[in-house]
């Protein structure tokens, strides 16, 4: 490493302007001049704009009559003959330098058995440097890069180098720094280098799925990898691995089916995995010692280790979810795999910011790191070529490892742009993708307007929202433990909850919807976050009796199933999973984070109940109908007692095998009666059991008992 005693320091901070500051204690601040001298002993003069005092110095803002060459090294002069280097600046989030800097072309590493080439973005850098080895123990070589177009370096190696370990090293401002590369597929243990694999061995042929015509026809269970298997009863044999996530026909002590076949048998349509990409938090030589969801992400284009069967081998990380993503589509499910693009664990320890520093994440107006992810760092997507690597790496997880969609943590930190090039480009490779975030709205130095949040929604078609106000109406406030939705009995959400059924579009009155279609509304009521739904009803209704607060549990996650939208279930909804009252275990260990599969056993009846549901949403299209003017012309509200709620749907299609469905929902704890509109009515779904098929016949009166929701259809 070279170093450098400063006395004073200039920054290139836009492409012709030059921010010089002199401390008190160096000449008391001032200097009349300056001239910019380059390592080729060319001298040019420097003209000062201004200057003021700050704090212990005085700052000069000065203009170069030409562009500073980037890749060269420059240096400031004062006119005490007192030198420093010229350090790059904020020159780098201008829109002078996307431009120029803009590349378009591979990145990472391209392999051949006779020579792998490798390419870096580094457009700051004076030096850049390949670190090679071939095992961890080994002495590495270094290799000299060479400068390209755009600011890209590039070297070619000869001989193969498969499963050889790779970093760079990257000088700036007269500072070596080493990086691994950010484009990196694999990873030696822990992610301290990347790895050279030949993805051609790994290939998998996908197999063929049921069509998915629209997003409404999707169902997700969340899980979490770990979660999935860990339990001792879940009759997994790799548990808390890819491989035991993938295994089919486990079972549990009951004989029952557990894991991925129980998803398959409960009509799930999607699988939605917490972060598989490379993650802090669990170290990969002892993964069992600690825990975490995955939301510290570290490089985005490597499976994570700690689920492998051998973190040490570049390979198995990649082999191993590749099979668990063959088992899921085997069963004709689909994957969704939960991203994190808006921040990194550690923004000083990234290789973004060592490679080109300051450029990928955003600065406040007094150029500090902006926080609106609240862990530290935002990552620009507007920048080009950050918003280049999320694009990228999104088609390299659909392309390589045949991902079905992507949940997108924290969605509202990105941009409207970046996220509609990512949907974008989605389709082309697969229209069936499905792609849905988080679109809160975060304080991040972004226009308000620009931000991929959920009141940006009309600028993001094609993309699913959270749907909080769905949350929120129908279990009650997230962030008030105490607060009870619609469901849990409080009629104060009565309006909202109409509003929610309806997909969220303003069914009755248009400028009180948030969507402009069902398919960017996302319908929850638990998910991975925050407490479960039965830790929250435990809380709420402390003192009644457990058949009611199941009852209370079964009509919330009723309502999700039978709303317009797409459905959402966190893994063990539905045999009504417990964190034992903790509402934010992304760190807590596997007794609280398990997925008890004895419970699923213990609660088989409300399993069974929520199967039926699904089974009647995905056998009867009214209940996901895929536009707003389907639901506007479909939906009507019955006139029946506050605060009940009751809908008929009636559909258009005259071969269809149903002809009206009518749902009907009783928050109360009284048995209430309810007059239906004129028809021949089959029940397939009361207070005990669900289904498609006719439990009894029913007149267009009859008792509703309390805390229950019924399904009727006419059939052709």
């Amino acid at each position: 490493m070279i170093t450098i005693e400063r006395t004073f320091n200039a920054y290139l901070d836009e492409m012709r302007i030059i921010t010089i500051i002199l401390p008190f204690s160096y000449h008391q601040g001032r200097s009349s001049g300056f001239s910019l001298l380059t390592d080729w002993e060319e001298e040019f003069p420097v003209e000062i704009l201004k200057s003021m005092p700050i704090e212990d110095a005085v700052k000069y803002t000065c203009r170069i009559e030409h562009e500073a060459e980037f890749g060269k090294q420059y240096w400031i002069v004062d006119e005490y003959g007192g030198k420093t280097d010229l350090q790059i600046g904020a020159v780098i989030r201008t829109s002078d330098f996307d431009e120029k800097f803009y590349y378009d072309g591979p990145l990472g590493f391209s392999y051949s058995k006779e020579k792998t080439h490798f390419r870096l973005w580094a457009p700051t850098a004076a030096k850049v440097k390949l670190k090679l080895k071939g095992a961890l123990e080994q002495e590495a070589e270094l290799i000299p890069m060479g400068r390209e177009e755009r600011g890209v370096w590039s070297c070619e190696v000869k001989g193969d180098l498969d499963r050889f370990l790779y970093s760079f090293l990257v000088c700036i401002n007269l500072e070596w720094k080493e990086a691994v590369d950010p484009y990196a597929v694999s990873s030696a243990i822990n992610g301290e280098y990347g790895a050279v694999v030949n993805m051609e061995n790994t290939k998998v042929k996908k197999p063929e799925l049921p069509p998915l015509p629209q997003p409404t026809d999707a169902i997700i269970y969340e899980t979490h990898i770990r979660d999935f298997t860990i339990h001792p009863a879940s009759g997994a044999a790799q548990k808390g691995l890819y491989l035991g996530a993938g295994e089919t026909n486990t079972v549990g002590r009951d004989g029952e089916p557990t894991c991925l076949s129980y998803v398959k048998q409960l009509g799930i349509t999607h699988i939605e995995f917490l972060p598989v990409h490379d993650f802090e938090g669990v170290d990969e030589k002892s993964p069992k010692e600690e825990y975490n969801w995955g939301y510290n992400p570290l490089h985005f284009n490597v499976p994570e280790g700690s689920y492998s069967t051998n973190p040490l081998d570049p390979y198995s990380r990649i082999r191993e979810l590749k099979a668990l993503i063959y088992a899921v589509h085997s069963q004709g499910l689909r994957v969704i795999m939960d991203v994190v693009y808006n921040h990194v664990y550690i923004r000083e320890h990234s290789s973004f910011e060592k490679i080109v520093p300051g450029y990928f994440f955003r600065h406040d107006e007094y150029g500090m790191p902006s926080n609106g992810t609240g862990v530290g760092n935002d990552f620009a997507s507007e920048r080009l070529m950050a918003r280049k690597f999320i694009v990228d790496s999104v088609s390299y997880w659909i392309k390589e490892y045949q991902i079905d969609g992507f949940r997108f943590d924290l969605m509202g930190i990105l941009d409207i742009e970046t996220m509609n090039e990512v949907r974008q480009n989605a389709e082309l490779i697969d229209p069936s993708v499905i792609i849905i975030g988080e679109g809160w709205d975060l304080n991040t130095p972004i226009p308000d307007d620009q931000k991929a949040s959920i009141r940006n929604q009309e600028k993001l078609p094609g993309i699913g929202q959270f749907n909080d106000w769905f949350r929120d109406s129908i279990k009650g406030s997230t962030f008030n433990l105490y607060d009870k939705g619609y469901a849990l009995g409080n009629e104060h959400y009565y309006d909202a909850a109409k509003q929610v059924l309806a997909g969220s579009i303003g069914l009755e009155k248009k400028e009180k919807g948030i969507f402009l279609s069902p398919s960017q509304s996302v319908n929850y009521v638990e998910s991975h976050d925050n407490h479960t739904l039965w830790d929250k009803i435990q809380v709420c209704s402390e003192n009644a009796d457990p058949l009611v607060q199941q009852q209370k549990h079964r009509l919330a996650t009723a309502m999700v199933l039978l709303s317009q939208g797409i459905p959402f279930l966190h893994s063990g909804q539905e045999f009504f999973r417990t964190k034992e009252g903790n509402g934010n275990s992304y760190r807590a260990p596997d007794s609280i984070n398990n997925l008890d599969w004895e419970r699923k056993s213990r609660y088989l009846n409300n399993v069974e109940y929520i199967k039926g549901l699904i089974s009647i949403r995905r056998s009867i299209p009214l209940f996901r109908l895929a536009n707003a003017e389907m639901i506007r012309n479909s939906m009507r509200f019955l006139d029946i007692k506050k605060p009940l709620l009751g809908y008929v749907l009636t559909s258009s299609d005259q071969n269809a095998e149903c002809s009206h469905a009518a749902v009907i929902i009783n928050p109360l704890m009284t048995e209430e009666e309810i007059f239906l509109p004129a028809g021949d009515w089959d029940l397939i779904a009361d207070e005990r059991e669900a289904g498609i098929s006719t439990i009894r016949k029913i007149n267009t009166r009859f008792e509703m008992p309390p805390l229950s929701s019924y399904v009727l259809v006419c059939r052709r």
